[in-house]
């Protein structure tokens, strides 16, 4: 069994592997001895539509169509990506791009900053949140029902070029002009961390990418500074990534040898399993880890190598199902294929991919609405375990495989506060609208709160907020309806005040509000609080139920 080792470490494999798999492709290419019958199919139907068929078409357009079906015949994350696309599906996991450094909102047919990376390339060149762009390289772009990805792309561009905007500032009555020069701005992996409690340090990671790790690291090492003796790490709507952060992530939490992954593959010589090497920072920290339906891939390699090394209590809802590993190949064309090549199995055995037969990506996607319509959302006994599937934990506790990370702690969807006005305001996107237009208009006084708790005794008392919420929905087309706005009082009013903090101060701040009314987070703090979550895991005996009777609450 290997031990972790660092990427650096990886690159020499890495590289190998991909110029085997370019030498394979290669010979079975360039060799038609090597074509099955299938093969030799396409290769004549293709010659006889450059030949003979009755207009000219370009063959290569005609492959490029059809790669996309082609693939999607195989398992549901095996896919094509075209070479136009290629750089922006990369971008976002290699963990920065070239940019000038915002972050902004399209409101009313405007693009208003909402806030400006710390130290990027719009920061030094005197952008301000709250700023209007009304142009780009001289061309309009406010009032002209431009889609905001077109904008991105607009403001996207190659290190070191310069993209000149027109800018409408509050102050100023006439409009300023600013140079950026696009620069490299990090796509942070970490939404937010801070103690949220005297002993805890709460930790959102969002997705693993290239820098999750370092970011993660950097993390836990500051909240440990400021006290925290215990952690809760939050990977709900965590779609994963790289499988290596997630490795890396749980090294620091296990002892020496303690197995955290094994992936294997078609062939039995690409088998492999890693173990922690025991240089992990953090063996002896409480620990909760929070899982939903949208917690994947990478967040469950994590999430299982704590749950089966009985390391930390899993908190939340099923997870995803993915338990398959894409290789991406470049092509010559720039294109590249992203090819399932390997299985991942947890430390006790279990491969937690869901099940799904190949080309058939329908009733694959639609899994996720099948479970709230079947009440697993809201009650555990809703889930379809398959008890067939059973493994154990280090300490001899049952888990399952076949379909995701089964919570230790179920906390089921949380409907308090839900009603009709609730849901009509939301899909109508005014709880975010109020909320940046009520932070706009206030943005010179609000930003001179220093921190979370100045910003919220500057908002006005919870009853005249929601007063002021109210009529601005009603003037936009929800009618006030007091007897549903009075059940959804307090998740309204908390709602708003995140936007603001968030709009305020940063992303961070929204978790910290939000955090306190979440009853998965508060879950988690009770059971560290009453010590179910310190290693090993011992209390009950299977996962999804180490206290069965009491399901969510706070």
């Amino acid at each position: 069994m290997k031990h972790i080792k660092k990427p650096e470490a990886w690159l020499p494999l890495i590289i190998a592997s991909a110029l085997a798999i370019g030498i394979a492709v290669g010979v079975v290419l360039n060799s038609r001895m090597h074509l099955s019958p299938g093969q030799e199919k396409l290769g004549e139907i293709l010659s006889l539509i450059n030949n003979d068929y009755v207009d000219e078409v370009s063959i290569d357009s005609l492959i490029e169509q059809s790669l996309p079906d082609l693939i999607a015949n195989l398992d549901p994350h095996s896919n094509y990506i075209p070479a136009k696309d290629l750089k922006a599906v990369n971008d976002e996991l290699e963990g920065s791009f070239s940019g000038i450094g915002i972050s902004f909102t399209m409101f009313t047919d405007t693009i208003t900053v909402n806030e400006v990376i710390p130290g990027g390339p719009s920061e030094k060149a005197g952008i301000l949140p709250g700023d209007r762009i009304v142009s780009i390289n001289d061309s309009v772009v406010a009032g002209m029902g431009i889609a905001q990805t077109d904008i991105v792309k607009r403001l996207r561009g190659m290190k070191g070029s310069v993209v000149k905007l027109g800018i409408r500032r509050s102050t100023s009555k006439k409009p300023l002009t600013f140079e950026v020069t696009r620069g490299d701005i990090p796509l942070n992996s970490v939404d937010a961390a801070y103690m949220i409690s005297p002993e805890t340090g709460y930790i959102k990671v969002n997705k693993f990418g290239r820098t999750t790790y370092d970011e993660f690291l950097t993390a836990l090492a500051r909240l440990t500074a400021s006290g925290a003796g215990s952690f809760i790490v939050d990977l709900r709507g965590n779609g994963g990534g790289f499988l290596e952060m997630a490795i890396m992530m749980a090294n620091e939490f296990l002892p020496i040898d303690s197995p955290i992954v094994e992936t294997r593959g078609r062939h039995e010589s690409e088998n492999s399993a890693i173990a922690s090497d025991g240089n992990g920072s953090f063996q002896n920290a409480g620990l909760v880890v929070l899982l939903d339906e949208y917690s994947a891939s990478a967040s469950e390699i994590f999430a299982g190598a704590m749950q089966d090394n009985d390391r930390a209590l899993i908190v939340g809802r099923r997870s995803f199902g993915k338990g398959l590993v894409q290789r991406q190949i470049t092509l010559p064309d720039s294109s590249a294929v992203r090819l399932t090549v390997q299985r991942y199995y947890t430390p006790s055995g279990r491969c937690i991919q869901k099940d799904y037969r190949l080309g058939e990506r329908g009733a694959y996607e639609q899994d996720i609405t099948k479970r709230y319509e079947h009440g697993e959302f809201f009650a555990s006994d809703s889930i379809h375990l398959n008890k067939e599937v059973e493994y154990h934990t280090i300490g001899g506790r049952k888990v399952y495989g076949g379909g995701g990370i089964m919570p230790d702690v179920f906390v089921p969807n949380d409907t308090v506060g839900i009603s009709s006005y609730y849901i009509n305001v939301l899909n109508a996107g005014l709880l975010q609208k109020f909320a940046f237009q009520y932070t706009d208009r206030r943005r010179e006084t609000l930003s001179k709160a220093a921190n979370l708790s100045e910003l919220l005794r500057m908002l006005p008392s919870d009853e005249e907020l929601l007063q002021q919420f109210v009529s601005y929905a009603s003037s936009n087309g929800v009618p006030a309806r007091w007897y549903y706005i009075n059940i959804s009082h307090r998740l309204i009013v908390n709602y708003l005040k995140a936007l603001i903090a968030s709009d305020t101060l940063g992303r961070e701040t929204y978790y910290q509000v939000a955090n306190t009314d979440d009853t998965t987070v508060q879950r988690a703090l009770r059971e560290l609080t009453e010590g179910r979550a310190t290693a090993p895991i011992t209390a009950g005996t299977d996962s999804l139920g180490v206290h069965p009777v009491r399901q969510g609450g706070k």
